[in-house]
């Protein structure tokens, strides 16, 4: 059995891809800061019966969170399919004159350097499988920069080019990076942000391994 590790994994979209690749026969490695979220959720799949088991770690501990990924990988198997979905802090939405260098660095530590830590830490059991799938979940100012959340407009430009670089280096071990791109709120029975629906996509994007940037909206749906 080989593992779905969400790195950001909370209620709504994580708990959506969890149970969406855990019916497809996924052990499912939870990673998040809240130790009594990722327990309900971690009892939530069960009930459905889903292996889930929940690593603590923050993504601007690096250390923590290679460790979380390591532990993974040796309880429920190998990290097939690793999804990198934080939710973007406060501090890195702020206006681009009311964002100081502190504030823009903490966004290229969450955004740049979480996903490069836990990239490096999956990719040797990727190549080992010979096959891999390495997804990152953005919103839209990781393609349109937007002065008004001046920190993921940097930020998430540079996992934007990180990834679209993975994806053109890696095609040929069989690891596939995809990016989705989510321009509007995730919220519950809408027929395109859904958390259900846009599980269903990632799924998809795992399964067809296509183009690196997938946007989702009406045209998409």
């Amino acid at each position: 059995m080989t593992t779905l590790a969400i790195i950001g994994a909370g209620p709504g979209l994580g708990a959506a891809v969890a149970e969406r690749f855990g019916r497809e026969g996924f052990s499912v490695a939870l990673i998040a800061r809240n130790q009594a979220k990722l327990g309900e959720l971690v009892d939530s799949l069960s009930t459905r019966g889903i292996t889930a088991t929940a690593y603590l770690s923050d993504v601007h501990d690096r250390d923590a969170l290679t460790r979380a990924l390591a532990a993974a990988a040796d309880e429920l198997g190998p990290v097939e399919v690793l999804q990198y979905s934080p939710v973007p802090r406060r501090e890195f939405l702020l206006p681009l004159l009311e964002t100081t260098v502190d504030e823009l660095s903490t966004a290229v530590e969450f955004s740049i350097y979480g996903p490069v830590t836990a990239v490096q830490q999956v990719l040797p059991g990727m190549s080992e499988l010979g096959r891999g799938t390495i997804l990152f979940v953005n919103g839209s100012s990781a393609v349109t920069p937007n002065p008004k959340v001046a920190g993921t407009s940097v930020a998430f430009a540079g996992e934007s080019a990180y990834g679209q670089m993975l994806h053109d280096t890696l095609t040929e071990r069989n690891i596939h990076v995809g990016q989705l791109i989510v321009p509007g709120a995730i919220r519950a029975a809408d027929p395109v942000f859904a958390p259900e629906v846009l599980a269903d996509r990632l799924w998809r994007m795992h399964l067809d391994k296509g183009a690196y940037r997938v946007t989702v909206g009406p045209a998409t749906a």
